[in-house]
């Protein structure tokens, strides 16, 4: 099967190779790093690098699983590479091998390994490996798709006429962007049953497993609400006392600590709030979206009372893929969706289905944008087949638009 260049990753990554730092791709499971790592292969190879210098693993697979120990791993790549000159080692899901993080260091400072990592938690590059490697490498993190990528994707695999822009996006916007999703020709429920499938183990494997959570009803319970809940304030008192009014008790230090938990796996992300006046991150009622905004349909149907949330969701993941922080802004009483900040860039961001319905939608959308005494730019992107014109300075967008853009 053809592999469909990802540039956003790819080009990050291709000026690094043969520099002497550790390259540390992180992301949810089935994200695509796995096919980053053969990407980059064919670019190593494509600068006359033979074969048998370059060794890729993947410990997703059972053909490996003998070598889930830092030394047989070891042992196996002083075995299959030359004994000198420079070889190139890429090892996927490294966080699978015993003590992986002092084949890391071993492996740095020897001077001739260009090595690849990747990983499905964003700790990776805590604890003892950052002390083993510090100001040694770089960290890229992996998404699934864009709406752009996933337009690629489809003209590769799919015979659909993909040039139906709105078409597209209605069902990039059900399915999701996990890449392996728009492989083949599903049905949506096959695709929700697929998307169910990478939840589930993520949850098992990269969380349950891992940080050893014994009341795996309860966890699933506390994932479940944060999903359900994409683009709406919440804490984890108002997790537990909501799981209370269901007989369940939790303390909400251990909703807490879920959280967390699920973050780290990257099933789920944090988005704290800055007020903008005060400049001043806030410290209650956080926003959550989904690593991959396919897993609320996929747990809950699709339905029009979450579209705002989801379409918050696809929104906040563009602006993220694209390297920019995000926070939700504080502008007095009213909110601003996405603050996104850059290096020197800053943008202001309304999402909504619509604000053709009412002059009341419309000034609710675009006051606390124009409340905001600067000249950074200001957009309001929607559903609306006439979007398009600027008013006061803030542009109303469409959202497929939006994700399309070359720049903001």
């Amino acid at each position: 099967m053809s592999l469909v260049d990802r540039p956003l990753y790819l080009d990050r990554i291709e000026p690094f190779i043969d520099a002497p730092v550790v390259k540390v791709l992180t992301g949810m499971r089935r994200s695509g790093k796995s096919r980053l790592l053969e990407l980059t292969a064919g670019l190593i190879r494509g600068r006359g690098v033979p074969a048998e210098r370059i060794l890729h693993l993947n410990f997703d697979s059972l053909e490996w699983s003998h070598l889930r120990t830092a030394k047989a791993l070891d042992s196996y790549i002083a075995s299959e590479l030359p004994a000198d000159g420079q070889r190139y080692v890429l090892l996927d899901e490294i966080q699978e091998v015993d003590e992986w993080e002092r084949l890391v260091n071993s492996l740095t400072v020897d001077g001739r390994t260009d090595l690849y990592i990747t990983g499905s938690n964003s700790r990776l590059l805590s604890g003892e490996l950052a002390t083993y490697i510090a100001g040694r490498y770089i960290s890229i993190d992996v998404w699934p798709l864009s709406f752009r990528e996933y337009l690629d994707f489809t003209a590769t695999y799919s015979n659909r006429e993909t040039s139906r822009t709105d078409e597209e996006f209605t069902r990039f916007l059900r399915y999701g962007g996990f890449p392996g999703v728009h492989i083949l020709p599903f049905e949506e429920s096959d695709a929700r049953a697929l998307v169910t499938d990478i939840y589930r183990s993520t949850l098992v494997r990269d969380v349950l497993t891992r940080h050893a959570i014994r009341d795996a009803d309860m966890f699933e319970r506390v994932a479940t609400f944060a999903l359900d809940n994409v683009g709406n304030p919440f804490s984890a008192r108002r997790v537990a006392a909501y799981l209370k009014s269901q007989r369940r008790a939790i303390r909400h230090e251990t909703v807490l600590n879920y959280l967390s938990a699920l973050a780290e796996a990257f099933v789920i992300a944090r988005v704290p709030r800055y007020d903008l006046r005060g400049r001043a991150l806030l410290a209650t009622d956080e926003k959550h979206y989904a690593g991959d905004h396919g897993l609320v349909h996929a747990l809950f149907g699709y339905s029009d009372q979450r579209l705002p949330g989801v379409l918050e969701n696809i929104v906040w993941s563009e602006l993220r893929r694209r390297g920019y922080q995000v926070t939700v802004g504080k502008v007095g009483p009213a909110e601003v969706d996405f603050v996104a900040t850059r290096r020197d860039e800053t943008l202001y961001v309304q999402v909504a289905a619509t604000i053709a319905a009412s002059a009341a939608t419309r000034q609710r959308e675009y006051a606390p944008l124009a409340a905001i005494p600067d000249n950074h730019p200001k957009y309001v992107v929607t559903l609306d087949p006439l979007a398009g014109d600027r008013t006061g300075g803030i542009i109303h967008q469409r959202i497929p638009d939006f994700l399309l853009a070359d720049t903001y």
